[in-house]
């Protein structure tokens, strides 16, 4: 049986990321730009939408906040309630 390389996007340990899945940004990703205070670090959002690019996906997230950018490389994304959430 042949297994699929895990992804540098997604830890190995979870699932990937589907639509409909509520997400939020991760907590790594918050802390690499500095992002301890203001909309990013309490937005929640829906995935609406995943486009593979090369090796790269992004999600279309419906973050209800017109401020934040509704594109967003999935590797910056974790589903809410997932351990890398509550890190």
């Amino acid at each position: 049986m042949v297994r699929p390389m895990p992804s540098p996007e997604q830890p190995s340990n979870s699932k990937p990321l589907a639509v409909g899945d509520r997400v939020a940004y991760s907590r790594r990703f918050l802390r690499s730009v500095g992002a301890f205070t203001g909309d990013m670090p309490h937005a929640r959002g829906e995935v609406a939408k995943l486009t593979p690019l090369g090796e790269t996906t992004l999600a279309d997230v419906d973050w209800k906040n017109a401020e934040l950018p509704p594109r967003v490389n999935v590797a910056n994304l974790c589903r809410v309630g997932d351990a890398e959430f509550h890190e």
